[in-house]
Parts: structure tokens; C-alpha cells; sequence
């Protein structure tokens, strides 16, 4: 029970048995979906290989494509957390990044990259391991005590936070996690489901197991990364699929409770439906910036071995940096980064945005806005 202040009366209706659930086994279960639903699905799972492509040839060589994938990875961390209601701006994520002063969302959606990256690092063979090593990135810093750790006491969805007896959902007692993982992580690796319902029920019954105290949800979105990789899908970024299911969280949530009820195919319209959502809003993201980034290289002369054209390929996934980012990032000297630096503040690059002689940080305003109208572009549309 936890240490929470109540009334008696309050204190009664929490008192005695409860009702948890105790789901079912789904290792070998017989997946039965309407035709048209898997059509779609299969169909949302070819645009989603079509649009990693696309990406990888917008953008040319792994060299460059590599900032437009850490951007599209953060992009899709951040709407996994505004699920969990945790909101952050595009500059203060970036801060975070360089381990300059931020606020504590900001700090725990850089921790759900990491969880992200681990989850892709990791896809090639999805195991109990795997899941742990995600949630231990995630949770690190803010609960080093419980993170990569089954949870050992009973959890509750909804209702009050003295017990679990008027919760919205009660998962399975935590005796029962350790198998129940086993049970999922054998379903995962079926190879008779097609891809992109296969992944959605996986997430559906990660969800449903809640096998951790904290972080469940960002740690089963990142599953769902994993299993997109694993079943290559997706090959050079992370699709901001969390944003297609942050368009409606109401609905997402009612289709995992008709999961746990009996009915699986809401959750995977709901996971067809955001796929394609993120496909449109990514390829218009990849596009936008890639346009920021050309404009930024027509402002900029510079010789062609100077490390000014590696920064403005970097500010596409890292659009706030210091000194000691470009030092480090490109293995110039503090002079030579401070003037490569200084030629993008001159062609109206970069703006300074500390005030301070020392310790001073600078900007691309026009990434920062595209990352930003893009999340507004998702809270204008959220049912």
C-alpha cells in the first residue's frame, strides 16, 4: 500500500481483495483479423519500408543521412512521452543533449531516446535481456532503483493512487511478470503473423503484462521499434509512428482495453491508422529540413574541408550547440570550432542565445521551428 494520506472512508473502500488481472497465453494463440484489416496492414507496412528508403535517398550517403535519422528518433521519443502527458520543446530537448541546463522533461524524453537507440541497437534478436536493457536506458537516471528491473509489487491503472480497487485496469500480480515475458518474447518471434499486426498485438500484450513500475508505456513503444527493425521495415530511421497514436490517446487507450477484453483488432486499426499518419508527417518533416539545410549551405562560403559543412549537417538532429559539441563531434581543435562557429553566426546560421562571455550556446531557429510546428501540427489534430 502506498504511503498516501486518506480518510477513513477512503481507506475502507480500499480495503480487502482485489481483482487483477491474470491474461492469457499467447505464444501459440491463433491470430483471426478481418481480411480487409490485414490488407491495410500490409499495405502500411510496405509504405513504412517505402518511406525508410525514401529517406535514405533524399538524403544520400549514411554520412548525412545519419543526423535526419537521430532527428526522426527523437522526434518519435518525444510523442512516445507526450502519450505519458510529458511535454518538452524542441530547443530544451536539444539542451538536454548537450548537457546543458534543462527541464526534467526534457531530461526524461533524452532518456527515452536512449531507450529508442537500445531498442534498434538490439532488434536483431528480441529477448527478456533486450526489454530490461531498454527500460534500463530509459529509467537510469530518474529511477536508478528500479530501472531494468521486473517490478516486484502489484501495479494499478487509473482510480486512485491508495489502491488498486476502483482502478481502470488491475495487470497480472508481479509473480506472474517473469513468465508472462517468456510467453510474449515467444510470441514475437512468430513469423506467421503479418508484420505490422504482429507488432501491434506485441505492444498490446506488453501493455497488458505492465511489467514494470514506471515507464511501461515508453518502454513498449520502444519494443515496437525494435520489432520494426527486427522484421525490416524499417532499416535507417525510426518512423514517429507514438505520433500517429498521440493524434487520438483516447483511442489508443480504449483499444488496448478492448485488447484485454478479447478483441484485438482495435488496437491494430489503431496502429495501421498511425502508420500512416507518420509516414505523411515524416515525409513532410524530412523534406522541410532538408530544405532548411540546403538554404543553409547556399548562405555559407567556406573551403571544402572546412568542419562549417559537417556542423550544418549536424544541426538537423542537433539544432542547439556549443563549443565543446563541435570540439568533440569533430575532433577540431577549440579554435577552429569557434570559427567555424562564427562563419555560421555571419551568414545568419547560427544566433547566439546566452549572454555570457563563457559557457555560450547558439541556435538554427528555422530547425528549431520546423521541430516545434511539427509537434503543434499533432496537438492541433489530437481527438
Amino acid at each position: 500500500m502506498p504511503d498516501t494520506h486518506a480518510s477513513r472512508t477512503q481507506l475502507r473502500r480500499h480495503a480487502g481483495p482485489y481483482l487483477a488481472a491474470v491474461g492469457p497465453a499467447i505464444a501459440e494463440v491463433p491470430i483471426r483479423l478481418p481480411v480487409a484489416l490485414l490488407t491495410e496492414a500490409e499495405e502500411a507496412a510496405h509504405e513504412l519500408a517505402r518511406f525508410d528508403a525514401h529517406v535514405s535517398s533524399e538524403l544520400g550517403s549514411e554520412c548525412e543521412l545519419g543526423p535526419m535519422s537521430a532527428v526522426l528518433l527523437r522526434t518519435e521519443s518525444s510523442a512516445s512521452s507526450q502519450i505519458e502527458n510529458l511535454t518538452v520543446g524542441a530547443r530544451q530537448l536539444a539542451l538536454a543533449e548537450l548537457g546543458e541546463h534543462s527541464n526534467r522533461n526534457a531530461r526524461i524524453v533524452t532518456a527515452n531516446v536512449r531507450s529508442m537507440e537500445a531498442a534498434v541497437a538490439l532488434s536483431r534478436h528480441v529477448d527478456a535481456e533486450t526489454i530490461l536493457a531498454m527500460h534500463r536506458e530509459l529509467l537510469a537516471e530518474s529511477d536508478p532503483d528500479h530501472a531494468g528491473q521486473w517490478r516486484t509489487e502489484q501495479v494499478w491503472i487509473g482510480g486512485s493512487n491508495i489502491g488498486p480497487h476502483a482502478a481502470d485496469f488491475v495487470p497480472p500480480h508481479q509473480d506472474l511478470v517473469p513468465a508472462a515475458i517468456d510467453d510474449l518474447i515467444a510470441f514475437v518471434h512468430r513469423d506467421d503473423i503479418p508484420a505490422l499486426a504482429h507488432i501491434a498485438l506485441a505492444h498490446a500484450q506488453f501493455e497488458t503484462i505492465h511489467p514494470f513500475t514506471d515507464g511501461n508505456g515508453r518502454t513498449g513503444r520502444a519494443l515496437v521499434h525494435a520489432m520494426l527493425s527486427g522484421r525490416e521495415l524499417t532499416r535507417h530511421v525510426t518512423v514517429p509512428i507514438s505520433a500517429g497514436l498521440l493524434v487520438s490517446t483516447t483511442s489508443y487507450f480504449n483499444a488496448l482495453m478492448s485488447y484485454r477484453a478479447g478483441d484485438p483488432e482495435p488496437i491494430v486499426r489503431q496502429f495501421v491508422d498511425a502508420t500512416f499518419f507518420a509516414i505523411g508527417g515524416g515525409t513532410r518533416l524530412v523534406e522541410q529540413l532538408s530544405a532548411v539545410r540546403r538554404d543553409y549551405r547556399e548562405r555559407v562560403t567556406a573551403r571544402r574541408d572546412s568542419a562549417v559543412w559537417r556542423i550544418i549537417d549536424a544541426l538537423v538532429a542537433q539544432p542547439v550547440v556549443n563549443t565543446p559539441f563541435v570540439v568533440r563531434t569533430f575532433g577540431v581543435s577549440e579554435v577552429a570550432a569557434q570559427r567555424a562557429v562564427d562563419r555560421l553566426v555571419e551568414a545568419g546560421v547560427l544566433h547566439q542565445t546566452s549572454k555570457q562571455a563563457r559557457n555560450r550556446v547558439w541556435q538554427a531557429d528555422e530547425i528549431l521551428h520546423a521541430l516545434d510546428d511539427f509537434a503543434a501540427s499533432i496537438r492541433r489534430v489530437r481527438g
